[in-house]
């Protein structure tokens, strides 16, 4: 059929075709035949446009959902997501397309780059080269992502999915290369350590997505499907004997329950605490567990360090560390030894017979505080209390908030830094990479979700 007033004919090529349904939803004009008929060219930029923001849009969310999904069942899969957000990123600052921030943005951007930035300055003092900024660095390629994911914000369901599947899919594996394979401890693709504990962060994470499963329209199903994520996150910690991540879950299980208190019966919260009591006595008395001899261990660890001052187990080698690092700290206290400041010290130490020579296997004292404060000083210090703290108060702000989906992202916001002060009292999870990039990418995803929805909010009408 023939376009009549077509103003978007071309001398050239003729009429220009707009799909019909298209065309009437987005400027209200009247198509024949799936011709313009009135309109403007305005209306296929539009068009164009909206395809590119949906199309980017699902970007985000697949992004955001592989972070998640493929992030310890793959050899450095928590990169994979980050890679795409970066990418996404990079766009964003060459396009010059770049999101308004206020100053609680510029908070979370300016503990990532201050904590890069005495990293950088450690690694130039002590001579560590290039090499020195491979870590650190990841915490300021995570501010393109937020700059990415504050203009477009993945959708929450691809978010949920990603750690629900992620968490099911690592503890799975856990328990196929404990119980099956007989490993001694399920260790994935990383460090066992890292790998324990992360899988816990991703289960307890879980739970805090119940609040946004609550309104779904098929509830009890999201609610079912992030409640089995949780407990095999859970599980896969369980399986790696990775005890750090333990010490800290009754005070996340509070946190939990102290967020969503009003929206449990006490008849819920009661089962489910004999549920998760009786569950953790099954765990510990079933010997291949190996629950059970971990926990033993660890008693039998103190003993032996304090009665004998065995250093050559777990928690006595970590105790040789410790002591080492107290007894340096007060030496430089305000810029600290660096790295390779921090060796030539332990080892005069173990020289001289007063350290054990257990310490020398190792480039890191086993817990983020004293580390921080050995290698950078009382400045390091700070920074690395300023990265947990300044997103933990943010996050903490919104968890009074009424709209339970904006909730459950705030909640995943505080425990993303209250897993990573639990582990960091027996582990250096920033000398990781798995750390490093679970921890800045988590936590732009989540701060860029609880901002979005913010903005959701504050436009809608109010009645």
């Amino acid at each position: 059929m023939e376009a009549v007033n077509n103003k978007f004919a071309d001398p050239v090529t003729g009429p220009v075709f707009v799909p019909e349904n298209h065309f009437v939803l987005l400027t209200g004009a009247k198509a024949v035949g799936g011709y313009a008929v009135d309109g403007s060219k305005d209306a296929i930029l539009h068009h164009d446009i909206s395809i590119g923001k949906k199309a980017t849009s699902i970007y985000s969310s697949l992004s955001v959902f592989l972070l998640g999904a493929v992030a310890l069942i793959i050899s450095s899969g928590y990169s994979l997501g980050a890679a795409l957000l970066l990418l996404g990123g990079l766009a964003i600052l060459v396009t010059g397309n770049r999101p308004q921030t206020d100053r609680e943005d510029r908070l979370i951007i300016g503990v990532l780059v201050a904590f890069f930035a005495i990293n950088a300055l450690e690694a130039g003092w002590d001579g560590q080269g290039v090499s020195g900024l491979d870590l650190p660095i990841r915490f300021v390629l995570a501010i393109p992502a937020l700059m990415f994911l504050m203009k477009y914000p993945p959708r929450h369901g691809w978010l949920w999915s990603g750690l629900a599947l992620g968490a099911m899919a690592s503890g799975s594996w856990a328990g196929w290369q404990k119980l099956v394979e007989e490993n001694e401890r399920a260790r994935g693709f990383t460090h066992v350590i890292q790998y324990g504990d992360l899988n816990m962060l991703m289960g307890v994470m879980c739970l805090a997505g119940l609040g946004w499963a609550c309104t779904r329209t098929r509830a009890r199903c999201w609610m079912a499907f992030l409640a089995v994520g949780a407990c095999m996150g859970i599980f896969g910690s369980l399986m790696s004997g990775s005890r750090g991540g333990w010490i800290g879950f009754p005070i996340i299980l509070w946190v939990i329950y102290r967020t969503y208190r009003q929206h449990i019966p006490r008849r819920w919260a009661l089962t489910m605490g004999v549920t998760l009591l009786t569950a953790m006595i099954t765990a510990y008395a079933v010997p291949s567990l190996g629950i059970q001899h971990r926990v033993n261990a660890a008693f039998s660890n103190v003993t032996a360090f304090h009665e004998q001052g065995d250093t050559h187990t777990s928690l006595g080698a970590r105790f040789a560390m410790w002591e080492t690092a107290i007894r340096l700290i007060p030496q430089k206290p305000l810029a600290g030894y660096g790295l390779h400041g921090y060796e030539q010290a332990r080892d005069r130490l173990i020289d001289e017979g007063v350290a054990s020579p257990v310490i020398g296997n190792y480039s890191h004292v086993h817990n983020e505080y004293l580390d921080a404060w050995l290698k950078r000083g009382i400045p390091g210090l700070v920074l690395l209390l300023a990265l947990y703290l300044v997103p933990l108060k943010l996050f903490t702000k919104r968890l009074a908030r009424e709209d339970l989906k904006l909730r459950a992202l705030a909640l995943a916001g505080v425990l993303l830094p209250i897993n990573y002060m639990d582990f960091g009292l027996s582990q250096v999870f920033m000398a990781h990479n798995s750390g490093v990039m679970m921890y800045s990418f988590w936590l732009v995803v989540l701060w860029a979700s609880v901002r979005s929805r913010e903005r959701h909010l504050d436009a809608a009408p109010t009645a």
